[in-house]
């Protein structure tokens, strides 16, 4: 999960807060205005690191370049929402988290609620696959091993690759955080 700090916009200085009042602005504004906060020497020093405009084009590049930047993940999840279809990163995510489970005991219990919030039919934030890929994650999911979901989460990866990917590098989020970026430069 990431910070919650990337969901509220910055303390106003000096003004009346942002004109936009809406989810994406606040979204892009924290985005584009937040410290990384990866870099524990400048979080001592009071400096911050902001996202670059190198940085942010680079998400355009791949797919897994986008998913493996922090405030990439955070925008992208901020497109899904717009769409009604954040549940498909939050399955991918939880899947990311679930590999890394080495207890087998807490491998049963993770396996079954990622199956009951997001393939069992109904389920809260059901994602969408085939019936085949839900029957067999079901199955799966009665002997659990790190790779149960591996195929429900390829489907999903795929689905948001080659479906929502796409209208997020044209999306107003996208090219809205990239003129920030840029704004600053000059």
């Amino acid at each position: 999960m990431l910070p919650t700090s990337l969901w509220h916009p910055p303390p106003v200085r000096g003004g009346a807060p942002s004109p936009r009042g809406d989810k994406l602005g606040l979204c892009c504004q924290s985005l584009s205005d937040h410290a990384v906060g990866t870099d524990p020497p400048a979080e001592r020093t009071g400096q911050r690191q902001r996202l670059s405009t190198e940085e942010a084009t680079r998400w355009a590049d791949s797919f897994d370049v986008l998913l493996s930047h922090k405030y990439g993940l955070a925008a992208f999840r901020a497109f899904l929402k717009t769409e009604f279809s954040e549940e498909n990163l939050e399955f991918w995510l939880a899947c990311e988290d679930f590999k890394k489970t080495r207890s087998a005991a807490k491998l049963a219990a993770k396996a079954q609620q990622i199956f009951e919030e997001f393939i069992d039919v109904q389920a809260p934030r059901e994602v969408n696959i085939d019936f085949q890929t839900r029957e067999l994650t079901r199955r799966n999911v009665q002997e659990p091993s790190l790779s149960c979901f591996d195929q429900a989460q390829g489907k999903v990866r795929s689905l948001m690759e080659k479906d929502s990917y796409p209208r997020f590098l044209r999306s107003k989020i996208y090219t809205d955080l990239l003129s920030q970026t840029q704004r600053r430069l000059s």
